[in-house]
């Protein structure tokens, strides 16, 4: 193998690994890029909606207790909340 044949075997070697960085950086890098963002964005869009949903399901829990109860439930047994039991209406 003489001088010339080296020389262009070695540009043949320089021009194909410019072509495979090329390739990764203008193509393979970018789709990757856009389909990890995609992922993102849907895995991002689930959980909302789960949290959505459960928000949901602590409101409407919220809304059937009595303000007794919700005293009770957030601040513990205190005296205070005895004043928001609901008393029984007496019939005379």
């Amino acid at each position: 193998m003489g001088l010339l044949d080296a020389a262009k075997v070695a540009t043949g070697v320089l021009i194909g690994a410019a072509a495979a960085i090329a390739y990764t950086h203008l193509i393979s890098l970018p789709a990757a890029r856009s389909e990890a963002r995609a992922r993102l964005i849907a895995e991002q869009a689930v959980q909302s909606q789960k949290e959505e949903l459960e928000r949901k399901g602590d409101d409407a829990k919220l809304q059937r207790m009595s303000d007794y109860d919700l005293c009770t439930a957030y601040l513990g047994g205190v005296p205070e909340c005895d004043s928001l039991r609901v008393q029984p209406v007496s019939e005379e």
